[in-house]
């Protein structure tokens, strides 16, 4: 084999870039770290030189040289539903404008082991810190048994711990009920999500909350999964509550309850007034649209993140909770005179 076509295999390497540079090893390497002892017309040819040769540079090398990966970890317990999947999103986007990559694991939130793993996983590769999607309480367990010499921060996690970030979910709750309330509905049920996810419980702490500060009385709640089958399947339970209006979990349980609702005959708002969570994009196009309480995951994400690098401008401003917001649309009326659950005239 000869030596050229070894060359041609060759990754593109920092002494190659120095020598179409005419500059130093030392040199380009000052200009990959953003050191300010270059000069403007050196960095300018360095530069050049890179996107002439194609040169891509090595994280996990320069990390070894300079103790910095601009590498954040993301580590999730479940990828799969509306939230989650949209904060790894939000975090991919905001850590590429503070100039950082992102590494993702992936692990069984059940599994305290493939936890571990993932730990592991991610800090072996030089990461500076750690987002972790902890919607499940066995995650947060799993973490708190463990040292983890770089900043951690979690989401979705209701707000626990010292570096917990999360949607005031439980504010959420309250706005979802004081919208059906305040069109005159005195029965609300909910259809609640998994049990073992910790946002699903203070959705249902907001729901009791809100309806106590009211006077009103304990509505039924219903047990779903976060899934349109879920919300489908709780029609007959709606029914049988009695129940003028819903507050369902999720944005997508909210759609299987309008669909099912439909079958049977019930009209919404007319008949039964329904209230999801999420804002999802598809909500606003759900027949009818749905009212629903939206999350700001690009807010959450870049706290996130500033405060895993250390950019926040204050940790207790950072830390605090994100307000959600009410988005009005055509899924809630006052109930029918005669309905239950209505004032007495």
């Amino acid at each position: 084999m000869s030596d050229t076509s070894s060359d041609q295999r060759r990754p593109i390497g920092v002494r190659d870039v120095a020598a179409r540079a005419g500059v130093s090893r030392q040199t380009v390497s000052r200009v990959l770290n953003d050191h300010p002892d270059v000069a403007a017309e050196t960095k300018e040819r360095v530069r050049a030189a890179m996107a002439e040769l194609g040169y891509r540079m090595n994280n996990a090398a320069r990390a070894l040289g300079t103790r910095r990966s601009r590498t954040l970890g993301v580590l999730a317990s479940d990828a799969l539903q509306y939230g989650p999947s949209r904060s790894l999103a939000a975090l991919e986007a905001s850590a590429r404008e503070a100039g950082y990559w992102v590494s993702a694991a992936f692990a069984d939130a059940a599994d305290a082991a493939a936890v571990v793993a993932a730990v592991d996983h991610l800090v072996v590769q030089g990461v500076e810190g750690i987002v972790v999607v902890a919607p499940h309480t066995q995650t947060l367990e799993a973490l708190a048994a463990l040292r983890i010499d770089v900043p951690v921060v979690t989401l979705h996690s209701a707000g626990l711990g010292t570096t917990g970030l999360s949607v005031d979910q439980a504010a959420g709750a309250r706005l979802a009920v004081a919208a059906l309330a305040d069109a005159g509905h005195t029965r609300i049920a909910h259809l609640a999500g998994p049990v073992d996810w910790l946002e699903a419980e203070s959705r249902a702490v907001g729901y009791a909350t809100e309806l106590a500060a009211r006077g009103l009385a304990p509505g039924p709640v219903i047990a779903g999964d976060w899934s349109a089958g879920s919300g489908h399947a709780a029609v007959d339970a709606v029914r049988r509550s009695g129940a003028t209006a819903v507050f369902a979990a999720n944005d997508q349980m909210a759609l299987g309850l309008l669909s099912a609702l439909h079958e049977v005959g019930l009209a919404v708002p007319g008949d039964v007034s329904v209230v999801g969570f999420d804002d999802t994009p598809d909500a606003a196009y759900y027949w009818p649209a749905l009212t629903t309480v939206r999350q700001d995951f690009e807010e959450l994400a870049r706290r996130a993140v500033a405060v895993v690098i250390g950019a926040a401008d204050g940790a207790a401003s950072a830390l605090a909770p994100v307000a959600p917001v009410l988005v009005a649309r055509a899924s809630v009326a006052p109930p029918r005179t005669g309905q239950p659950g209505d004032p007495a005239p």
